[in-house]
């Protein structure tokens, strides 16, 4: 694997009323533990105020967490404001409750990984990186 040229940094989104926040809390912990910087904005959040800051904070991707089965409405939302505030070319990475039947919908949009309940976090960290360094490397970054 290629030696990162610049630390990640993640942000970890939960968007709406989903009151659940112990995995987005893990995540932020082994994400950190990995080397990552961090950027947790807690609950109640709009797709539009990640996206704003995901931008503003010149994040490496963003990290959504659901627990009310609903990204495949949240990563439409997310997606058309990181088109308003030009943030289309950080990638989203998705986690949490997701019905089977959305994970292409999901794909289609651009949103990987999402990784279900129980999902090591080394796969999620790992998945992270390559996701990256692959965004890094493309003709577009």
């Amino acid at each position: 694997m290629a030696v990162q040229s610049k630390t990640i940094r993640v942000i970890i989104g939960k968007v709406g009323c989903d009151i659940h926040e112990r995995g987005a809390l893990v995540l932020a912990r082994a994400f950190r533990d990995a080397g990552m910087e961090v950027i947790y904005l807690g609950r109640y959040q709009t797709a539009d105020a990640i996206a704003k800051a995901a931008v503003d904070e010149d994040v490496s991707i963003i990290a959504l967490s659901d627990h009310t089965g609903s990204m495949r409405y949240i990563a439409d939302e997310m997606m058309a404001s990181l088109k308003k505030y030009g943030g289309t070319d950080i990638p989203v990475v998705a986690g949490g409750l997701i019905a089977k039947k959305d994970i292409s919908y999901l794909e289609k949009l651009g949103v990987t990984g999402n990784f279900g309940p129980g999902t090591p976090l080394p796969t999620v960290i790992d998945h992270i990186q390559k996701t990256v360094e692959k965004s890094s490397s493309s003709p577009e970054a």
